[in-house]
Order: C-alpha cells, then structure tokens, then sequence
C-alpha cells in the first residue's frame, strides 16, 4: 500500500511577509524562495565580499553602463514565484529604481553566485538556482565555487536549463558570453579561499 501525504506549500505572499519580519528581527538573516521551498542564505565571510567587489571592479572596467547590483531581490522562476536574492546582478544602472524587495528581472544580464561554506551550497547554488534562473530567461548564470576552486559559467537558458555549461579551475580565463561580453581572469581567486 501506498500513503499519500501533501505538504502544503508556502505561497509567495506569505513568503515575501515572512521575509520582510525576519530581515527586520534578525540582522543579516537572507532569505530566499526556490521551487516553493524556504532557504536560508549564509551570511558572506570577508574572503566572499572581496570576491564581489573584486569581479564589480572588473565589470565596470569592461562594461562601464552596466552595473553590478549586490544582493537585490529578484522574482523567479515559471509564473515569477519564486525569490532569490543573487550575490550579485549585472544589469543597467536604473534596472531596479522605483521597484520593491523583490525586482523584475528581465533587465538582468548575468547573476552571480559565490559559494558559502554551509551544507546547503550543493542543492541552492549547484542545483536549484540555475534551474530557478534558466527559468527566469537570464542569459548567464556565473558560479565561483570556493569550495571546488572552479568557476562554472552557464549560458543559453531554454526555459527549463542551460544548454551551456563552461567550467574552468581557478588560474585559467573563462570568457562570460554576451549578452555580457567579459573575459574573467581567475588566477586572483586562489586568494580567497580556505
């Protein structure tokens, strides 16, 4: 015999309440709604900051009208459901004003992810989100991964994947496709990592 159990799912707008009360209640606590589950962003580590700023300085070098947004809210997946809220963003200077907590995302260019040393990295950065983010249509899904000491790129979004999987270890050029147009020294990431 088969049992059958159904777990309610939580609903975006109960999500997006739950999110705002405990960014206010606990200070650096980053939540995010993938495939109608709740996750939980590890706060970054010095050595993850200065790999955004990093890779900010680069883009601005390289492609001077567009900006690296940090850590802003975007609406996901099929039907924009889901939440995420990227390390970082590459989209114009102007893509987000005017808009919430939890952006369009059709200006966005590239997200970007830079892995945390927690348990949930493999699912939430590996897994889900460039799922979440080849749904969405973003043209490209950029990975550092600390813990791996690799940096995959993911282009081509079909809807459902990306048809483009590029991965390179640290030390070696990768180049970001367009829409974004980057080629990405990497030699300077063996720094930043235990």
């Amino acid at each position: 015999m088969v049992v059958m159990t159904h777990r309610a799912q939580m609903q975006t707008e109960d999500f997006e309440t739950l999110a705002r009360i405990g960014a206010r209640e606990v200070e650096g606590l980053r939540l995010e709604f993938i495939d109608g589950k709740l996750g939980v962003k590890a706060v970054p580590d010095g050595d993850h900051d200065r790999i955004v700023l990093w890779l900010a300085r680069i883009c601005m070098q390289h492609r001077p009208e567009l900006w690296l947004h940090v850590e802003r809210g975007l609406a996901v997946q099929e039907y924009r459901s889901g939440r995420a809220r990227p390390d970082a963003s590459m989209a114009p200077d102007d893509a987000f004003v005017g808009q919430g907590e939890w952006a369009d995302p059709a200006p966005v260019l590239m997200v970007v992810e830079v892995t945390s040393y927690d348990s949930d990295t493999d699912a939430r950065d590996r897994n889900e989100k460039p799922r979440a983010y080849a749904e969405t249509g973003i043209p490209v899904y950029l990975l550092i991964d600390r813990e791996r000491c690799e940096v995959i790129v993911r282009s081509e979004p079909d809807g459902m994947r990306y048809e483009s999987i590029r991965t390179v270890p640290f030390g070696k050029d990768i180049d970001l496709p367009e829409p974004v147009g980057i080629t990405l020294p990497t030699e300077q990431l063996k720094d930043w990592v235990r």
